[in-house]
């Protein structure tokens, strides 16, 4: 009995073995990286530790990901391509296919402005990093504004109602009192005057990117992305001018003096024009947060076929069937970003991700390739 006893056990015993130990694969044969994070007893090395979030798994690897695609972005020049047949002479200039690089999209919600990431946008723009940006009213106003008076770090928990009683409006944990935007209706209306009056003088057609391109112009403060790519020529569209302070001042300026037009078809012609003329390069997309400049460069985007680099940074989820969760494999059923594209969605607050991002690409091409001295402890 007790050899039949122990057969029993041993039976069971191997069965339960092999449910729970299912032989497995093998994978170190080359198709996959060991996770391994950043060891601090070789100091502090800002580069060394971007480049460890590659194999540190979750959104690290992610947003390592995300630092290698920027950088074929970076990387990618024409002579890396194969001549096509009907190629121009020109094209087939060896001097002149270097010379050709990726165009890069960047797309941002109003909120990064208000917050620092303001400081990283106007650094891509005033050193001539990205080609096409796209953002919302906030965004647009809230960069003329913080040249004219200062945004506070608050708290999340604020009482809205002491706030209203106190004239501080609250973005996050953001504080930004009602006088900024006294002073910035105190700009801008001269210059909404101005703007009519060369409408109806010099016959001049107004649209949102040239609205945006004049006030970048008028508030000549280098603080301001607007400034740089105003004096950059790097044209910044917004279809949703009107969502937001910008809105509230042009609809008090169509009473005190009306007959201001601002025409958003000819925008939507100029946007889709950056993407469908891109060729022969290729073009690259970052964007922060979701909404309208998300859809607006992917959609720009879709009429040459999709983008051939892409990066999403933000915290929305899909389940919703929202465009700002989607992952960008469903960008890519809409032929908005190719199907042999790299590309990644990194969910993470851009605040926290975009200038490790912008650390472990752009700014290494600007500053040398060591950022910073290894400190040894």
């Amino acid at each position: 009995m007790a050899k039949e006893s122990d057969t029993g056990n041993d039976n069971l015993m191997n069965n339960l073995r092999s449910a729970v130990f299912k032989e497995s694969e093998s994978l170190d044969n080359g198709r996959y990286q060991k996770i391994t994070g950043y060891d601090f007893n070789r100091g502090v090395d800002i580069n060394d530790i971007l480049k460890s979030m590659s194999t540190t798994g979750f959104q690290a690897s992610n947003l390592g990901e995300a630092i290698q695609i920027v950088n074929q972005m970076l990387d990618w020049r024409l002579s890396h391509e194969k001549p096509a047949e009907d190629c121009s002479k020109e094209e087939c200039n060896p001097e002149f296919k270097e010379s050709i690089k990726c165009k890069i999209f960047l797309g941002f919600t109003s909120n990064l402005i208000s917050s620092g990431i303001r400081e990283t946008i106007r650094y891509l723009i005033e050193h001539r990093m990205v080609d096409v940006v796209v953002t919302t009213a906030g965004g647009i106003e809230e960069d003329l504004i913080k040249c004219l008076a200062s945004t506070y770090k608050g708290d999340f928990n604020l009482p809205g109602a002491t706030l209203r009683s106190k004239g501080l409006n609250r973005i996050g944990n953001l504080l930004v009192p009602n006088e900024n935007y006294c002073k910035f209706e105190d700009w801008v209306i001269p210059i909404f005057d101005k703007m009519l009056q060369e409408q109806l003088t010099e016959n001049v057609h107004w649209t949102p990117s040239k609205v945006i391109a004049r006030l970048g112009k008028e508030i000549d403060d280098p603080s301001s992305f607007l400034y740089w790519a105003s004096k950059n020529d790097i044209p910044v569209f917004c279809p949703s001018l009107t969502d937001g302070s910008l809105g509230d001042m042009l609809y008090f300026h169509s009473f005190r003096n009306p007959g201001l037009i601002i025409d958003i078809v000819q925008d939507i012609r100029a946007m889709n024009s950056e993407a469908v003329y891109a060729n022969p390069r290729k073009t690259g997309i970052i964007i922060l947060g979701g909404g309208l400049p998300k859809h607006h460069i992917c959609n720009a985007n879709m009429m040459r076929n999709g983008a051939d680099y892409a990066v999403f940074i933000n915290t929305a989820q899909e389940f919703d069937g929202s465009d700002s969760g989607a992952q960008p494999d469903e960008a890519i059923s809409w032929g908005k970003i190719k199907s042999s594209a790299k590309s990644v969605k990194v969910h993470c607050d851009a605040t926290i991700a975009f200038p490790l991002l912008v650390a472990g690409s752009f700014a290494t091409r600007q500053c040398g390739h060591r950022l910073t001295t290894p400190q040894q402890f």
